[in-house]
């Protein structure tokens, strides 16, 4: 198969750096002319993806813990307890469709792009480069913090969420500068059978829920999926078999959308040097205009690295590359040389010396 891209470099979002500037500087200086979107590195409160979604919820006067289920156990692939937390509710004397939870999203990207186009004014980085704005999606929050009992109550309140901040953000950020990237990870997760509670029809809540996402992005911005296994300890939560499941949730949902999809992105996991893994990518269907990123890329795996780039040529004739998720929770050691890393991979694809 064939899709479209140079074989850039792309950051899912997270970057363990003090604040924006010192992410978009230090991005631009490793990697500048080999990215065609810029995340600001979800710093501060954001650093732990969701975890923050967290704490405002359970500050939210409409919410309450629900003491008719068990702690919700999160365990990582390999069965290791990670942590057990209460879930939540809305309270009995609530109406769901009144309740209305601020996200904090709009606001930070608002702060972030003003950053980003200063130094983008003092040519720090690239003209060209988009704004990157990393959202969740509703069932993010909705499997990981809301009681089973709540869930169908809670998802359209919290769409309803993202929906206005989405608006704020595309209404203060010049399109032309703008990409917006769903991180799709319970979704997969879901699919997966990771959740004891899936529901009987969870492919089409799952693939109505991106698509209702995607569409909402205006044409004028850009707008891509990251799917993800979960990394809360750097570890997947589920160890994919191959690349099936990931590739039969993008065909279903560009099926469902009415907009393009213009980036991709899906994780190979370290020790899958094998063409096994990769060869479902032969069947992703409707994505030629678009650009895939694998997310190859691992600490310090440098001949690892080449090998998982050899065998996705073997399935896929260009495609850029990443690592399989953010790396907010990573030692700020590591930044260097996975910046390095992403340039070597730049290299061995293009023959360009970054």
């Amino acid at each position: 198969m064939t899709t479209s891209g140079r074989g850039e470099a792309h950051l899912i979002g997270s970057v363990p750096l003090p604040d924006a500037e010192a992410v978009f500087r230090t991005v631009a200086a490793a990697l500048g002319p080999f990215l065609r979107r810029m995340p600001d590195g979800e710093t501060g409160e954001r650093r732990r993806w969701i975890f923050f979604q967290s704490v405002m919820l359970k500050n939210h006067p409409a919410m309450e813990i629900d003491p008719t289920v068990p702690l919700f156990a999160l365990r990582q692939w390999d069965g290791k307890l990670l942590r057990e937390m209460p879930l939540l509710r809305f309270r009995a004397d609530v109406d769901p469709d009144r309740v209305v939870f601020e996200t904090g999203y709009a606001e930070a990207a608002r702060a972030s792009h003003g950053v980003f186009r200063r130094l983008r004014k003092e040519g720090a980085i690239s003209e060209g480069t988009r704004f990157q704005v990393c959202l969740p999606t509703p069932m993010a929050s909705g499997y990981m913090y809301v009681s089973p009992k709540a869930r169908e109550a809670y998802l359209p309140v919290y769409e309803r969420a993202l929906r206005r901040a989405l608006e704020n953000i595309v209404a203060s950020i010049p399109a032309e500068e703008l990409a917006i990237q769903w991180d799709v990870c319970q979704e997969v997760l879901v699919y997966e059978g990771f959740f004891a509670d899936r529901p009987r029809d969870y492919k089409g809540q799952v693939v109505g829920e991106l698509a209702r996402l995607g569409d909402l992005v205006p044409p004028a911005v850009q707008m891509g999926y990251h799917l993800c296994y979960g990394s809360p300890a750097d570890e997947h939560l589920v160890m994919p078999r191959d690349m099936a499941i990931m590739v039969e949730m993008a065909n279903e949902v560009r099926q469902a959308l009415a907009r393009r999809v213009d980036f991709l992105h899906m994780p190979v996991p370290k020790d899958r040097t094998d063409a096994a893994y990769v060869r479902p990518l032969a069947e992703l269907a409707g994505f030629e205009e678009c650009a895939l990123y694998l997310g190859l890329i691992h600490h310090d795996d440098p001949a690892g690295d080449q090998a998982r780039i050899k065998a996705a040529r073997d399935v896929v004739d260009v495609f850029g590359v990443a690592s399989e998720c953010g790396w907010g929770r990573t030692d700020p050691q590591r930044v260097p040389g996975l910046l390095e890393s992403h340039r070597a991979a730049v290299q061995l694809i293009t023959g360009v010396k970054p």
